[in-house]
């Protein structure tokens, strides 16, 4: 593994266990020409998945893109890291799963949105505004409208 701070290709594993409930292995590494410390994540790929935009241009699938916008949706939200790790990589198990190398970015959206609504309704919220491009607050307050009834308490 190539060194991030030097570039040296020689480093060292210093610890390494299972991280994000056993689907991948979290590996603490040390550069000795620099002395720099990193850590590196292992995972099972099962296939190259393809995202097929709406426009139809393609490019290949980024786990860490998926990472951010769900972050950016569950930020100051009360969810754990490790909930939030679990959540991904469903996602991305459920993707590689499916048996298309191709997969429409619209069948990606709706599945994150699925899981969203699943641990938190703010952050379901947020990445819909953002999915179904919302433009005016009349967006949001029929979006909402259309949740209510899923979301009332029983009594």
């Amino acid at each position: 593994m190539r060194c991030p701070f030097c570039g040296n290709t020689d480093t060292q594993v210093k610890d390494s266990r299972p991280a994000e409930d056993h689907v991948a292995i979290r590996r603490r590494r040390f550069c000795p020409a620099c002395g720099g410390r990193f850590t590196t994540y292992e995972r099972v790929q099962l296939r190259d998945l393809v995202v097929v935009k709406t426009n139809g241009r393609r490019e290949d699938f980024d786990r860490d893109k998926l990472e951010r916008s769900i972050r950016i949706a569950l930020q100051k939200r009360p969810i754990e890291p490790e909930r939030m790790d679990q959540m991904i990589s469903g996602i991305v198990r459920r993707l590689e799963s499916m048996g298309e190398t191709d997969i429409p970015s619209k069948v990606i959206g709706e599945i994150v949105m699925e899981s969203l609504a699943r641990i938190d309704a703010v952050a379901y919220v947020r990445f819909a505004s953002v999915y179904k491009n919302f433009q005016a607050a009349d967006d949001f307050d029929r979006f909402v409208s259309e949740l209510r009834p899923l979301t009332q308490p029983e009594e």
